[in-house]
This record gives C-alpha cells, sequence and structure tokens, in this order.
C-alpha cells in the first residue's frame, strides 16, 4: 500500500516484455503454530478481570442481559501493554472514547434505524473507520476487530432511544475500570515495558552476533534477515524509550540505565560482514560519497518512523521494576566487556577494521567468532535480568556514546558545563511529526490507507447483504468476518481467511461440547466467558485460527446471555455467515489488487536513498571530538535505520501481493546492502573507544 502518485517514467516493476506473474497463496503456512508472544498472559489477565468484575455485579443484580455493554468497555483492556504507563494511560483513554463512541453511534442506529440492510451498510462504514484509525494510530494487536466486534452486534440488538444513555454509562464505567486494570501493574514495576522491550532487542542482537559467528566467514541467508530483525527491535525499543517521562532525577537516571543498555545491542549492527564489505570494496570511495549531503542532518527531510508490532505488540512487550543497583552487577562483569575508553569491549568496536574477504573455511587464528559468542552470551544474560526485575547491569559508553546522550540532555537542559558530559535522555531527530499530528498526516488526501477502508466497506457491505439473501438471521457476523480478513495484502488476507474458516469450525465444535456446563446456570456461563477469553489470548499469538478456537463460542456465549436461541440454529447461522464472510471479503480482496504497492517501495528507495548519502557524508567528513558531532550521528543512524526498516516493510507487503509485475530485486538488495553498511559504520563510529582528537 503505497503513495497513490503515479511514478514518473518507467516503473521499475516491468518485467522484459512487460510479463506479469501470479503469486500461489500458501496454505501450509497459515495453519502453522508459531512461538507464543512474551506478554501474551498481560492482555489475558487484564481481560479477564476486567470482565469479571461487571459479570459478576450483574448476575448478583440479575441484570445479564446487559453484559454486552459491559463487554464493550472492560474489552479495551486487551490495547497498549505494549506501552510505558504514561503513554498506556493516554492511548487507553482514546481506546475507551472510541468504543463507546462506536457504540453510542450503533446503539442509536439501533433504535431508529428498521432496515436491516441499512444497517449493515451502517456497521460497514463503522468497520472502515475502525481499520483506518487503527492502522493511522498504529495501535497493535488486537486492531480494529474488538472495535468491530462490539459495535457491529449492536447494530442489530432491539433498542429503544431512552436506553441508549443507561446502556453508554455503562460501556464508559466499564472502560473506567479496564484502564485502572491496566495500569495497576504499575505500582509494582513502573519500567516494567520499556525493560521488556529493551530485553527483546538485547535477544535480537545475541541472535545477530551468533549467526554471524556460525557462519564461518560466509554470507547465509538467515545473517541479513537476522540483521533486518535486529535493526527493527533496537528501532522499536528506542521509539519506546522516547515515550518514557524523565521528569525526575530518578526516573531519568532509570531510563539512561536502559538506554545504556540498548546502545550496548545496537553495537552488535557494526559489523558488516564479508558480503557487505565486498559491495564496498567494489565500489570506489568517490562515487559512494559524491552525493553525501550536509553533515547537520536536522535539515534533512522529515520521515515517518514506525514500529509495528509485534506488537507494538509492539510496534507495538514490557515489565520490571528499578531497585537499588547492587555493588554486585558491576563487579561480576569482566572488564573488557565494557565500553571503556582505554579498552575496547572487542576488535569490531574499536574503530576501522581490515576488510572482509571470502574464504574457503574458518581462520584458526581469528578470534572474533568466539567473541561474538561471547557478547552474545552476555547480551542474552542481561535480557535474562531485565525480564526478572533485577537491578540495572553496569554498562560503560564510549565517549562518543555518552556525549551523545549529555549532548541532548544539555541541549533540553540549555547549557552544558564543558568537559562534564552526564549521560541523560535521547530524544528522536527533530522533524519528525509525533502525536494527533501524524495521524493526521497518515490520514491525509492520498494515502494509503483510505483505499484500503473503501475496500473494508465494500467488502462487508457485500458480506452482509449476502447473508441477508441466503436467511441468516445475525447478519453482522458476515461483517465482522469480512472486516477481520483483511490485512496488508491479498496473501496474508488469504491466510486470516482461511485461519479464521477453520478456527470457527473448530470453535463451533468446542461450543457443542461445551452445552451441557452451560446448562448448569448462569455462573457456569460467565466462568465459561472467562476460560474462553484466556484461552483466545494464549492461542493466537500461536496462530489466528487456534485463538478463533475459544473466540467462537464465547461470541455466542454473549448471545447467550442477551437473548437465548436454539443451540442449533445459533450453531448454523455462525457456520453460514463465517463462510459467507470470508468468501464475499475474501474475492473483494482478490478482485480489487493492490496495484500501487510499487508506490511505496519507490518512495522508501529514495528515502534509504537520502538517509545514506548523509551518512557517507559524515562518515567522509571523519570523527571530529564533541557532543554535536554524535548528535549528528545518531541522528543521522537513527534515520537510517527506520528507513531501512520501512523499506523491508514496502517490500513484504508488495511481495504478497498475487498478481503485480516483478519487484526490483536487485536495487532494493543494493539499497539494503549500501544502508546496512552506512549503518554499521555509524555505529561502528559512536561505538569507538574515544574520538580522534
Amino acid at each position: 500500500m503505497g503513495k497513490h502518485a503515479k511514478p514518473s517514467g518507467k516503473s521499475v516493476f516491468d518485467a522484459p516484455g512487460g510479463m506479469v506473474r501470479a503469486r500461489p497463496l500458501p496454505v501450509r503456512s497459515a495453519v502453522r503454530l508459531r512461538r507464543p508472544v512474551d506478554i501474551w498472559h498481560k492482555p489475558a489477565l487484564s481481560a479477564v478481570a476486567a470482565l469479571a468484575i461487571p459479570d459478576l455485579t450483574l448476575w448478583a443484580l440479575g441484570r445479564l442481559d446487559l453484559i454486552l455493554y459491559t463487554s464493550a468497555g472492560a474489552m479495551c483492556a486487551l490495547y497498549a501493554h505494549g506501552l510505558p504507563y504514561a503513554a498506556r494511560a493516554r492511548t487507553l483513554a482514546w481506546v475507551v472514547l472510541g468504543m463507546v463512541a462506536s457504540l453510542g453511534i450503533a446503539l442509536t442506529a439501533a433504535s431508529l434505524i428498521t432496515s436491516t440492510a441499512l444497517l449493515v451498510v451502517c456497521a460497514s462504514l463503522v468497520a472502515a473507520v475502525h481499520k483506518v484509525v487503527c492502522e493511522a494510530t498504529r495501535i497493535g494487536p488486537p486492531g480494529n476487530i474488538i472495535l468491530t466486534f462490539i459495535a457491529a452486534s449492536a447494530f442489530f440488538v432491539p433498542q429503544h432511544p431512552g436506553q441508549v444513555p443507561l446502556h453508554i454509562a455503562l460501556a464508559l464505567g466499564a472502560g473506567v475500570l479496564a484502564w485502572l486494570v491496566c495500569m495497576a501493574p504499575a505500582l509494582i514495576r513502573p519500567q516494567g515495558p520499556e525493560r521488556i522491550v529493551v530485553a527483546r532487542a538485547l535477544e535480537a542482537a545475541a541472535g545477530l552476533l551468533r549467526t554471524e559467528a556460525e557462519a564461518d566467514g560466509g554470507q547465509p541467508a538467515e545473517v541479513p534477515h537476522a540483521r533486518h530483525a535486529t535493526a527493527a527491535a533496537v528501532n522499536a525499543a528506542w521509539h519506546t524509550l522516547f515515550l518514557v517521562p524523565v521528569r525526575t532525577p530518578a526516573r531519568a537516571a532509570a531510563r539512561a540505565g536502559l538506554e545504556r543498555l540498548l546502545v550496548r545491542a545496537e553495537s552488535a549492527l557494526g559489523d558488516t560482514g564479508p558480503a557487505i564489505e565486498a559491495s564496498a570494496e567494489a565500489e570506489p570511495r568517490d562515487a559512494r560519497f559524491a552525493k553525501a549531503e550536509p553533515r547537520d542532518t536536522r535539515s534533512a527531510e522529515p520521515e515517518q518512523r514506525h514500529t509495528r508490532t509485534t506488537g507494538p505488540e509492539p510496534r507495538h512487550t514490557r515489565s520490571a521494576e528499578p531497585e537499588p543497583r547492587d555493588a554486585r552487577f558491576a563487579k561480576a562483569e569482566p572488564r573488557h566487556t565494557q565500553f571503556a575508553e582505554a579498552e575496547p569491549r572487542h576488535p569490531r568496536s574499536a574503530g576501522p577494521e581490515p576488510r572482509h574477504t571470502r574464504s574457503a573455511g574458518p581462520d584458526p587464528s581469528d578470534t572474533r567468532p568466539a567473541e561474538a559468542k561471547a557478547e552474545a552470551d552476555r547480551l542474552g544474560g542481561w535480557a535474562r535480568e531485565l525480564r526478572s526485575g533485577r537491578p540495572l547491569p553496569e554498562v560503560v559508553l564510549s565517549a562518543a556514546q555518552a556525549e551523545e546522550l549529555a549532548g541532548v540532555a544539555a541541549e533540553e537542559r540549555g547549557s552544558q558545563r564543558p568537559g562534564s558530559p552526564r549521560p541523560g535522555p535521547r530524544r528522536p531527530a527533530p522533524g519528525h511529526p509525533r502525536g494527533v499530528r501524524a495521524v493526521l498526516v497518515r490520514l491525509a488526501p492520498g494515502s494509503p490507507l483510505l483505499p484500503i477502508g473503501a475496500r473494508v466497506a465494500a467488502g462487508c457491505v457485500l458480506a452482509g447483504w449476502a447473508s441477508m439473501a441466503v436467511g441468516v438471521g445475525h447478519p453482522y457476523w458476515a461483517v465482522v468476518t469480512a472486516a477481520s480478513i483483511y490485512q496488508a495484502n491479498t496473501t496474508l488476507s488469504w491466510q486470516r481467511a482461511l485461519q479464521r474458516t477453520l478456527g470457527n469450525l473448530l470453535g463451533l465444535l468446542l461450543y457443542t461440547a461445551l452445552l451441557p456446563l452451560m446448562h448448569l446456570g448462569p455462573l457456569a456461563m460467565i466462568a465459561l466467558a472467562l476460560a474462553c477469553q484466556l484461552g483466545a489470548e494464549a492461542g493466537i499469538t500461536r496462530n489466528y485460527w487456534l485463538g478463533s478456537v475459544c473466540v467462537t463460542p464465547m461470541a455466542l456465549l454473549l448471545t447467550e446471555f442477551g437473548s437465548p436461541v436454539a443451540a442449533t440454529t445459533l450453531i448454523a447461522d455462525r457456520w453460514i455467515d463465517t463462510v459467507v464472510g470470508a468468501a464475499v471479503g475474501l474475492a473483494c480482496c482478490v478482485l480489487v489488487t493492490n496495484r500501487r504497492a510499487a508506490d511505496r517501495i519507490e518512495v522508501a528507495l529514495g528515502r534509504v536513498a537520502a538517509a545514506e548519502a548523509v551518512a557517507f557524508g559524515l562518515l567522509a567528513a571523519g570523527p571530529t571530538p564533541g557532543a554535536d558531532e554524535a548528535r549528528d550521528i545518531g541522528w543521522a543512524r537513527d534515520r537510517l535505520a527506520g528507513c531501512l526498516v520501512e523499506l523491508r516493510e514496502a517490500v513484504e507487503v508488495a511481495a504478497g501481493e498475487w498478481w503485480q509485475r516483478p519487484l526490483p530485486e536487485e536495487r532494493i538488495a543494493h539499497a539494503e546492502q549500501r544502508g546496512h553498511r552506512a549503518l554499521a559504520g555509524l555505529v561502528r563510529r559512536l561505538s569507538a573507544p574515544a574520538l580522534a582528537a
């Protein structure tokens, strides 16, 4: 999904003879299980707590028919667990307000509109808005699907205008409760989220070092993948730390400790690898720096950087309380592992190195693999300490790294005494839109998100009308199904449609098996709903279909609380709506292909080229002492890393379109190779034990 301005000249996607190729849609990878996300239990337990309190209260009052409205607010507890608590508080407030507003629109429409076909149109438009806004804000999992599920259901709940205020108030109260539940861990581990995201960066850097050490002088396919993963993890971690406030000296010191660890993880990118070094030798020096821009990166064109989730979650993650530093940790680390001014961590961080050449086998005298493995073990150990909540380990930075941090902190304070740099919080390079402004930029005319919204609206309307045509009594299930399958490209949408269909079928079987337990009474139904919620969060990070196995009976249980329906009718309607919604939604996605994905790659390639020019200009100028030099190098490194992450995401999105011209693989590979070489040079410059006088 790229910009909609047509590129000038011949498209780089034109194959010889203008050939266009179709890509096969995968099946096996769609159902393969992955490792669960490290913090899946946090949103799971938060949602269970936020749901249990109002559910039990309504049971005690004998008003379980109101459970849909309290669930709307309680389900907001699934969001923002990858963000630091200050940012989480703001984000969750917006999520609750968005949920309540969507519910209010749905209930008002349900009380005033009697046409089912028109209600389907209204629900589809709201689903499209949810999709576009969640993509623009990059809210992370579970994205738009929870908002759409609640709102689409509410459009078809019998309603009187006088009941709407009470139902909205119930949702708002449950949303406030969800906010409190999600913020409660801050009382125990106020640094938890940022410690987790830094631990992820350390683990990614350790994986890169091990992969390079096992390469034995070669350049297997795993090395570039590990470098991309490390750059993305470090980039996401910096953006998370940028959200951490430093209003008190204690918080500033705690964040500075995490920054030092993150700088150490970032230093793993300082080794360019044999293949990249070989390309550096093949390119004349003058040609590499001919297009270099001035060293001041602040004048460069603003770029948008992002962290997709992972989730975050984030993005989109995070957890642990700072404690007084124990002197044992400072003594436990060997002196040669630190970035001391007089003693480098290992030869790679000491500055310029000899070029690597391809060899037939490993050099027995080369100690680099052993040092890389030792450093990987060290980074992995620090990651475990962060996750366990132990005191932060002591990490000494190079002079350039300390000057970078101290220079930015002094700039914010307005003054700094020469010769006495003190590490402080780092800030993103100026010129990047943030907050509401960044969201508005992503939604501006010509945004690639707007066609996605149109595709969602059209697909949901057709799915809902098709469900009505076959005589199903719950057309909103078809709307939700269609809305849930739209992903970044055709391949991912196909996989999501397959996963949802399989998961719902297995979920209906599970619901049938649970029918005897449901007949035990309301308390048993509440317990089953909470268990399904926990199971859904546990399984959905391994694969969407596994989570859907638990989501399906939970959705049917919510229907039973409001207006009981015969089990056979409910199961049949759900299955028909799932098939209709998936088939119609996927058909719209396949027929309306994303032919402008090339635009986003072109834009990303241009941004990478501009960032490379600035980076090579700084490297060509040679080292000069001072905090300004370190700050400019740091900003150039951040900008280049963000551009490389954006390029890789653009390529993966375009590669998933099933009908398109071939990608410019050589240009992409060359841009990424040069970019990582420049990034490595900037990292090595900052990792050097001392700047040349």
